[in-house]
């Protein structure tokens, strides 16, 4: 049907300029409506958001967490190095040439020799970084070179294969995140460009390495890394006397 010009039907009555301005205000009133329910459930929807970040916050604080076991309860587990599939404690060989074992890359050393070269995996000594690394817990894979140096220093690291268990390891270093972790380091073993030099020995999931020192397990224990830690890192766990011949112990990493 054809309109004229004023917008309404040929042949309707023109609209008076007051019944436009009614239509327009009925018009301004409809879309106020229409913003203030937009508002209001924003404000809705923020409410919600507010209430189920508080209740995640409150589970969070409020759930029951593992707690973590004291020294004295994990030296005392004698059987667990056997229930973790554990070798004994040994004493590895310094690098060959022997007169490289303590050399920093960059000065008698060029660059870092393969890890194949090193007399054990993973090293417990050889040329290494002139700078450490700091104590901590490592998701990926740090660099050796300075794990090394801080081994020097009376480190141990925990090397875990990164296919162990998440608990283990989570349960690992929870014990060594805090007031134990004075020179210890955790941190997956996981190399793939140094072959097999560059990953645990297969059906190992933990490796304790000290300075010339070298236990490995079948399965991650956080008793064996304690009694490990006990006897050769500086400061030892649990005041233990120290077992080991890093040669600056102590020193800061």
């Amino acid at each position: 049907m054809a309109r004229s010009r004023r917008g309404g039907e040929v042949g309707e009555r023109p609209r008076t300029k007051a019944e436009r301005r009614e239509q327009a205000r009925r018009e301004r009133e409809r879309l106020r409506r229409e913003m203030a329910r937009q508002r209001r459930n924003r404000r809705i929807g923020a409410a919600v958001l507010l209430l189920a970040a508080a209740g995640l916050a409150a589970f969070l604080l409020t759930r029951p967490r593992e707690e973590l076991p004291s020294v004295e309860s994990l030296l005392a587990q004698g059987d667990a190095q056997a229930a973790a599939g554990c070798s004994e404690v040994r004493t590895v060989p310094p690098f060959d040439p022997p007169q490289l074992d303590q050399a920093h890359i960059g000065d008698a050393v060029p660059t870092m020799p393969p890890l194949s070269r090193y007399p054990s995996v993973p090293p417990a000594s050889g040329p290494h970084a002139p700078s450490t690394l700091p104590a901590g817990i490592y998701d990926q894979p740090p660099p050796i070179d300075q794990v090394l140096h801080s081994l020097e220093h009376g480190a141990v690291v925990i090397w875990y294969d990164p296919s162990a268990p998440a608990a283990a390891v989570e349960r690992v270093a929870s014990f060594f995140d805090g007031e134990q972790g004075d020179h210890t380091i955790v941190a997956p073993y996981d190399y793939p460009a140094e072959g097999s030099a560059g990953r645990l020995p297969a059906g190992t999931e933990m490796a304790l390495v000290a300075w010339h020192r070298l236990q490995t397990c079948r399965e991650v224990s956080l008793p064996v890394a304690a009694r490990f830690a006990s006897a050769y890192r500086v400061p030892t766990l649990g005041g233990r006397p120290y077992r080991g011949e890093a040669p600056e112990p102590g020193f800061p990493i």
